[in-house]
């Protein structure tokens, strides 16, 4: 048996035991050991005397991994963009801009729900994970929503649709940890996000206007503010804007040059400036403490799952099956951009079976090189590529694409992990209540990923800029 065919059977192997219930994490660490000693021992031919030996190398192998590669500093922005989100909630930021978005927005046909989703998408921007935007939502947004009539089963799924837009817009951890997959520039990554999160959170604006006005009584209007009540409610949610633009200018100059600072450094003050806002604004120590221990929490989460799948990420490396799948890709005669809209629809199927940052720290490895091979190549230009676009861009505008299939996964049955968090903060709400609430986003987030595919420019004009 060659190396390729053990890089199938501990594929489906590590697959089975996810669909069975196992973290993604521990089944590919799992995986990904075996998979070692199998690839080592059968190049001793298998010989009994050196399985001890192959055991060894597997080992020392596979514990190389956690701290050679979590010890990044790229990876440091995450624990800093999750704090930033936890911390604007508990400095009341998270109302303030909710209060703003109504006062503005809920006049229109479905008000209050649009406002939400635009609420969201401004958390989003200083919060990079889209549970804790869920979350944060579901406690602010959701009561407001009922008490107007709404439906609650829709309510939670405006929340949940929302949420996920912090995959998109920076600072996004899913962002961080695909720059860090593919060896691509962070800081360009995290540009890109910016103009196709708020282009979904316009598409998922209009979806819910057209409910509104096609659905009698679906979502009444909020009128009644006056233009100075609407001035009034901008100055509180304005501090949310100043850590946009600060993280913005560390990690993009606007005005030429070198930037400021790194992306890392960028997460950091903005973290800071958010404590030192929550401080002044009466955050008290029980407060900070929980905003402490829900970072650390959600930190540790996401760790885990990449310390545990780079160890299987190793192994692919050993069986050679990434190349393999290239080689594959690049040898069916069907249209490249054919190819592409499978591979993410594979993505849409996946999703229902795994979470987000667990598909795509297991899949990239593979799926990425054969969508760059599919181009020309990494270091391809523009005039040569299959897609129109460098070898650079194409990595960009395909991890747009597939972190924008990472956030329809947040939301899709049957382990959509933002339905299960909205209905884990409201205790009238089942999880199949936020799923069905859910269901009219699928089309919004359709039409976003058909849009992005057919016009690129959407994704690689800004990080053209850089």
């Amino acid at each position: 048996m060659d190396s390729i065919e053990i890089g199938l059977w501990v594929t489906g192997g590590m697959l089975v035991m996810v669909l069975l219930g196992m973290r993604v994490a521990f089944a590919a660490a799992l995986t990904g050991l075996v998979g070692l000693v199998w690839i080592f021992w059968a190049k001793k031919g298998y010989a009994p005397d050196q399985f001890d030996w192959a055991l060894t190398v597997a080992v020392k192998t596979a514990g190389q991994v956690p701290h050679g590669k979590v010890a990044s500093q790229a990876l440091s922005l995450i624990p800093t963009f999750i704090l930033i989100g936890y911390l604007a909630y508990y400095a009341g930021l998270t109302r303030a801009l909710f209060e703003a978005a109504k006062r503005w927005i809920a006049w229109v046909p479905g008000g209050l729900a649009v406002s939400t989703v635009f609420a969201t998408a401004g958390f989003a921007a200083v919060s990079g994970a889209s549970v804790a935007t869920a979350a944060v939502f579901a406690r602010v947004a959701i009561p407001e929503m009922l008490k107007i009539g709404y439906d609650k089963r829709f309510a939670a799924g405006v929340v949940a649709a929302g949420g996920t837009l912090a995959s998109l817009i920076p600072p996004s951890a899913i962002l961080v940890i695909y720059a860090i997959i593919v060896e691509q520039d962070v800081g360009k990554l995290l540009l890109a996000g910016f103009i196709p999160g708020a282009f979904s959170a316009v598409i998922y604006g209009l979806l819910i206007i057209g409910l509104a006005l096609t659905i009698k009584g679906f979502g009444p209007p909020v009128r009644g503010f006056t233009w100075k009540q609407r001035f009034a409610s901008l100055p509180p949610a304005l501090p949310i804007v100043a850590v946009v633009v600060i993280i913005i200018f560390f990690v993009y100059n606007p005005f030429g040059g070198d930037a400021w600072g790194t992306p890392t450094e960028g997460g950091a003050i903005g973290a800071f400036i958010v404590f030192v806002m929550a401080v002044a604004r009466g955050m008290r120590w029980a407060e900070f403490k929980d905003a402490i221990v829900e970072t650390a929490r959600l930190s540790a989460m996401i760790f885990t799952i990449i310390w545990g799948v780079l160890i299987y990420v190793r192994f692919l490396g050993f069986a050679d099956l990434p190349h393999a799948f290239a080689n594959w890709i690049t040898s069916l005669h069907y249209s490249p951009m054919l190819i592409l809209v499978c591979i993410l629809l594979a993505y849409a199927v996946l999703g229902m079976f795994m979470d987000a940052i667990g598909m795509l720290l297991l899949t990239l490895p593979v799926v990425y090189p054969a969508v760059m091979a599919l181009n020309g190549g990494e270091m391809v230009s523009a005039a040569d590529s299959t897609f129109g676009m460098s070898g650079p861009m194409c990595a960009i505008w395909f991890g747009i694409l597939v972190v924008k299939m990472a956030e329809f996964c947040l939301i899709t049955p049957p382990i959509g992990l933002n339905c299960f968090v909205v209905a884990g903060v409201r205790d009238d709400l089942s999880v199949q209540d936020v799923f069905r609430g859910v269901t009219p986003f699928f089309i919004a987030d359709a039409v976003t990923i058909a849009l992005l595919v057919a016009f690129p420019s959407i994704v690689l004009w800004l990080p053209s800029l850089a």
